[in-house]
Parts: C-alpha cells; sequence; structure tokens
C-alpha cells in the first residue's frame, strides 16, 4: 500500500527510465532525469537543513518546475508553488502566510525573486539539481515520512482579499490519483495536454497520473490559449489525447470555430470542469470529436482537486445543466440544508465534502480553517471534519448531483432570491454569444451583466425578455471585446465588478 507520492516515479523509474516523462515541446526530461534531479535538490534540502517546511518554487512553467515540486517533497518538505502572472502585492502575502526559509528559483525569476521583503535564501534550479545525493539521508526521510504529511499549499482567493493556502496530504493526493485514473481511463499510452498553471491544484490531473502509469505530459504554452487554431495545430503534433481543462479553455476553442478548421484528431478522452459548460457550445465538441469520451468533473481545492464525475453519455437540451454526477470512490457529498439536516429530495442544499479527499485545511489560517473545516453535523459520536463548499446543488431525478450556483451568487433583488449563475446559463444560450458574466452592483441595486459575442446589446436585451422574468433581467448590458479570466481560466468577477465600478 502506497503512502508517499513518489512511490509513482520510485516505480517508473525502473520501468521506463529512458521514456520523456513531461516537455513543452521544446524541452524535455526523462523519468531517470526527473528522479535524479529531485533527488539532487532533496539532498540539497537537507544539506540547509530544511525539514517538514514550505519551500517556495518560483520559476517559470517547465519540466524543471515540476520536478522541483518532486524534490522539495523528497526532501521531506512541501512546495508552495508562485508564478510571474502573479501580481507582486499577492506574493507577498503568500511569502509573509508560509514564512519559508527558501525559495527556489531560475534565471528567468531570480531579479523578480530578489524585489521582495523575504528574509530566506533564494537559489537557482540550475544551480542545485546537481548536488551529490545524500543516499542515506533521502532513506531516512523517506522512511520516516507518513501519509498525513503535507505535499503542497496552493492558494485559493479569499473572500477578505488576502490569499488562502490550501494544505494537501499525500494520503489525499494519492486518493485522488487512484479514482481519477479509474475514471477517466490513464494508461502508459496516455499523452496529457496539460492547460492549467503549475502553482493551481488542477496540474495534478497530470503531474502524477504520468508518474503512476508512465505516460507523458505536453506543458502547452499559454500563449497559444489566445490562438484557437495553434492550439488545435499542438495539440496534433504532439498526438495528444488527453485533455482535463477548465471550461472556459475548451469554449474559447469552440466559440471562435476552430473546430470548423482544425479538429483535435487524437483526442479520446475530455474532461472540463471548475464552470458550467453551457450546452451550446458542448455540443460543438461532441459533434467534432464523436468517438471521444467527455466527463464533467466537480470539485474545490479544499477537497483534493475534483470529488464528483459524471461521464456524458446522453445528448443534453439547451436549457439542461450538465451534472456533476456522482462522488468518487471512498469519498461521499452531503447536501445539506440550511438547518444542517440532509436536504429532501428535490431540495436545494450546500455541497459538502467527506472522506480522505478532505484536505489538511488552511496554512497559518485557523480562523478560516474553521469556518469551513467543520465537524459533520449529522456525525455526533466522534471527531469527524467535513468541507463546506459554499457552493448549492440538487439532485435530479436519476440520482445526479446537479451544481447550480455559489452560495455567494445568490443575491437579493426586488424582493427576489436570484441566482446569478441562472442568468448567465440563459444568456449562454443566444446565438451569437460566446460566453458571459453576471455581477451586482449592490450600492445601485443593479445586475449587470457582461458578455463577448455578435449581438448588439439591444437584441441581447430583448432575447432575455423572452427567457427570464422581469425581476432577473440584467440592469445593465455591456459587450466586452474580450472576457476577463482569472489566472487558472474563470471568468473573473472581481475585475468585472471592479470595471463597472471604474466606469
Amino acid at each position: 500500500m502506497q503512502n508517499h507520492v513518489l512511490d509513482y516515479l520510485n516505480h517508473i523509474v525502473a520501468e521506463k527510465p529512458d521514456k520523456t516523462a513531461f516537455s513543452n515541446g521544446r524541452e524535455g526530461m526523462t523519468f531517470q532525469e526527473v528522479f535524479w534531479q529531485s533527488r539532487s535538490v532533496g539532498s540539497f534540502l537537507h544539506e540547509k537543513g530544511i525539514y517538514k517546511e514550505p519551500v517556495v518554487i518560483f520559476m517559470n512553467k517547465h519540466p524543471k518546475e515540476i520536478t522541483a515540486f518532486f524534490g522539495v517533497i523528497t526532501g521531506g518538505n512541501f512546495y508552495v508553488p508562485i508564478d510571474e502572472e502573479m501580481p507582486g502585492s499577492r506574493i507577498q502575502l503568500i511569502l509573509d502566510n508560509v514564512k519559508a526559509r527558501m525559495i527556489i528559483c531560475d534565471e528567468a525569476t531570480r531579479e523578480t525573486a530578489g524585489t521582495f521583503d523575504f528574509a530566506g535564501e533564494i537559489v537557482c534550479y540550475d544551480d542545485i539539481c546537481r548536488t551529490e545525493i545524500q543516499e542515506e539521508a533521502l532513506k531516512e526521510i523517506y522512511d520516516r515520512a507518513i501519509d498525513t504529511d503535507p505535499i503542497y499549499i496552493v492558494f485559493t482567493s479569499g473572500s477578505t482579499g488576502v490569499p488562502k493556502g490550501v494544505a494537501a496530504c499525500h494520503r489525499s493526493v494519492i486518493d485522488y490519483i487512484e479514482q481519477l485514473s479509474e475514471v477517466l481511463k490513464f494508461d502508459g499510452d496516455t499523452v496529457f495536454g496539460n492547460q492549467t498553471p503549475l502553482y493551481f491544484d488542477a496540474c495534478l490531473k497530470e503531474l502524477y497520473p504520468t508518474l503512476k502509469f508512465g505516460a507523458v505530459t505536453y506543458l502547452i504554452p499559454r500563449e497559444l490559449f489566445m490562438f484557437p487554431v495553434k492550439l488545435v495545430e499542438f495539440l496534433n503534433q504532439y498526438q495528444i489525447n488527453t485533455v482535463c481543462w477548465v471550461v472556459s479553455a475548451l469554449t474559447m476553442i469552440s466559440a471562435f470555430g476552430a473546430l470548423d478548421t482544425a479538429a483535435p484528431q487524437y483526442l479520446k478522452t475530455v474532461a472540463f470542469g471548475s464552470e458550467v459548460f453551457p450546452v451550446k457550445q458542448f455540443q460543438k465538441w461532441r459533434q467534432a470529436l464523436p468517438e471521444a469520451e467527455f466527463v464533467n468533473l466537480y470539485g474545490p481545492t479544499e477537497g483534493t482537486g475534483m470529488c464528483c464525475y459524471y461521464k456524458v453519455e446522453r445528448e443534453f437540451g439547451m436549457d439542461e445543466a450538465i451534472p456533476v454526477g456522482r462522488p468518487f470512490k471512498n469519498t461521499e457529498i452531503l447536501l445539506l440544508n440550511e438547518k444542517n439536516e440532509r436536504a429532501e429530495e428535490g431540495e436545494a442544499g450546500e455541497i459538502c465534502i467527506r472522506g480522505t479527499s478532505v484536505t489538511l485545511g488552511y496554512y497559518n489560517n485557523p480562523e478560516k480553517t474553521a469556518e469551513a473545516f467543520v465537524q459533520n453535523p449529522l456525525n455526533h459520536a466522534y471527531p469527524e471534519l467535513i468541507y463546506r463548499t459554499g457552493d448549492l446543488g440538487q439532485y435530479n431525478e436519476d440520482g445526479d448531483l446537479v451544481f447550480i450556483s455559489r452560495k455567494d451568487y445568490q443575491i437579493k433583488h426586488m424582493g427576489h432570491r436570484i441566482e446569478l449563475g441562472e442568468i448567465e446559463a440563459n444568456v449562454n444560450l443566444l446565438e451569437g454569444v460566446r460566453l458571459s458574466g453576471c455581477i451586482y452592483d449592490e450600492i445601485k441595486g443593479r445586475i449587470v451583466l457582461y458578455y463577448v459575442g455578435d449581438l448588439e446589446e439591444k437584441e441581447l436585451a430583448a432575447a432575455l425578455r423572452e427567457k427570464l422574468p422581469r425581476y432577473m433581467l440584467p440592469n445593465r448590458t455591456i459587450r466586452l471585446e474580450q472576457m476577463a479570466f482569472t489566472a487558472n481560466g474563470k471568468i473573473d468577477r472581481t475585475a468585472l465588478k471592479n470595471k463597472y465600478r471604474n466606469r
């Protein structure tokens, strides 16, 4: 039985040492190179006396960055990934929170790393990746490891503007990888196309299964996501057959017609998540790839990535939402109403997660941890933490869980409770609309809709009058040339709200 995530690497390096593990298309690293260099990094950390501590990784997206992650774990520590595309103020808040003694950077980030208020040591990956390997020390570190030791801290946004660092352990990640691999049928022939930045937990779906099966992951250059046809050409050039992307990355390809000119020839597994997939755009993907398997994934960072899945095996009407389905094995979803009781049949409730997938909590933030990681209200017999997602859902007649919206997307407007996600879903159904994002101006009591598409604002407003009750109609409708996205590909509603305030 595995209790250490690097058991995957230790096993596969003996079977496929010379196979490329990670590549960006220009530069790649074999399993043997990943193995030896990660052990060198771990040995360097040991020599510095850094053990069971956070180590910040501040590198450009590259196979070396992934190897640095594994090196930190090899040394008995946990990695904290940051990236130059993050605002400097956010990086400083992260450094202040974790209080690490070391930053590992690369030549491109070294100068920027030195501009932060950081009292620890800054080292360059290329200077430490050939450190003499301390075999005895690494063996002792490995033998002392237990499966509840943390392996990473990934920062999510906080409602107060201060990011929250989610700490995950070996046990949770191993459980996630085993369940996800079974559902999505990964194997040694899997060729992943990684879309998400490496400072998000979403990249777990590629990094660790690559080690488990001896597969290969291509780190797709982020600039390609601005050029849909070139992106598809990249997928075809490297014969990528499996993607696990946020919905906006997929809709960017379909909404701008790239599937009509250059369909991905090798894709057989398309997993998607993070947001609701507009059925109109999803159908374009189904038509372009009729033989592929499509799987909707759902889950928060605090639940070690994804905790539910739904294999799309039927047609969906334009007014339907694709369910998030059922939990992975070894995970239970509790749907709790406002009385902290199980929601009745057909009743909406907050999606709460119970099981090994629940992470350790927020690093150095006991107050926020206590708010979201709570005692299971259905269990009064012994301590048992669940995670309250803040998402609303309900079960359909097939017993599948359907995501409704965020609790904080629920507003009170003109005396009615309204889900902003419902407005967006109806807008996304309209011909001539590619993407939409809704915000609420609490001060003026206005629903504001932003969208990207060919419809004129007056045409869109008229079309919505046929679809929505009067109290749900946007008070302002604003067309954009391009939508604002967060770094992990979700619609950036905070940016939309700031844009509206500054008009």
